[in-house]
């Protein structure tokens, strides 16, 4: 039991430490989250009438985020003197993000961090999602798979062979493949994940809805 305890300790000291209000500008590098968007509909967007769960969207893999990174741990809700988006900008962004909404809270949370203007962070975050090449297998999907998620990042890494399968990590939520998050440079090239963004999901059955 003490040996136990004081593992869990040590667990807890190396833990990096997350603040909010850091300073702008500071950080390592970037990573890119693409969410599977007909997962995130079947577990709680068609709840919520997100238009991008709509019949016929035929949606798969968007933009959750471009995240500012530390090499352990990430900054968020940062000081800026940099002023908001206004709402049309957040809402060209849509087409890639599934909703005005994400891009807003993107921006407040983790687009602050970058150091940018508004209008150049959403810039940079969709000039990072036009380097990735979605793997063309998903977007013909006509029905629920289960499968290893290991498979979603060899499609990954098969359809991107600039990437390496340490700049590549896959998520799963609630038994549901979640996430492709792609570590980037500041100047948007791969890059190696630090070690609390590397873990990848091991599920074997994981499921992915097809687009609708």
């Amino acid at each position: 039991m003490r040996l136990a305890l004081l593992a869990a300790l040590a667990t807890l000291i190396a833990a990096p430490v997350l603040a909010e209000g850091e300073q702008a500008g500071d950080f390592d590098y970037y990573v890119m989250a693409l969410s599977w968007s007909p997962n995130w509909c079947a577990l709680e967007g068609a709840g919520r009438f997100a238009p991008e769960c709509d019949d016929g969207a035929g949606l798969g893999f968007t933009l959750h985020g471009l995240w500012p990174q530390y090499e352990s741990g990430w900054p968020s809700y940062c000081r800026t003197t940099a002023r908001d988006p206004s709402r049309s900008d957040s809402a060209a962004m849509e087409d890639v993000m599934g909703s005005a909404g994400l891009a807003w809270y993107q921006w407040k949370k983790h687009g602050r961090c970058s150091g940018l203007a508004a209008a150049d962070y959403y810039a940079t975050a969709r000039r990072a999602f036009a380097t990735i090449t979605q793997p063309p297998v998903f977007g013909q999907m006509d029905r629920r798979l289960q499968l290893p998620a290991e498979v979603v990042e060899a499609a990954f890494l098969e359809s991107n062979p600039g990437l390496s399968r340490d700049q590549i990590t896959i998520t799963c939520a609630d038994g549901h493949i979640q996430e492709a998050r792609i570590c980037l440079t500041k100047d948007l090239q791969p890059r190696r994940c630090g070690p609390d963004v590397i873990r990848d999901c091991r599920m074997r059955d994981a499921v992915m809805e097809p687009p609708r």
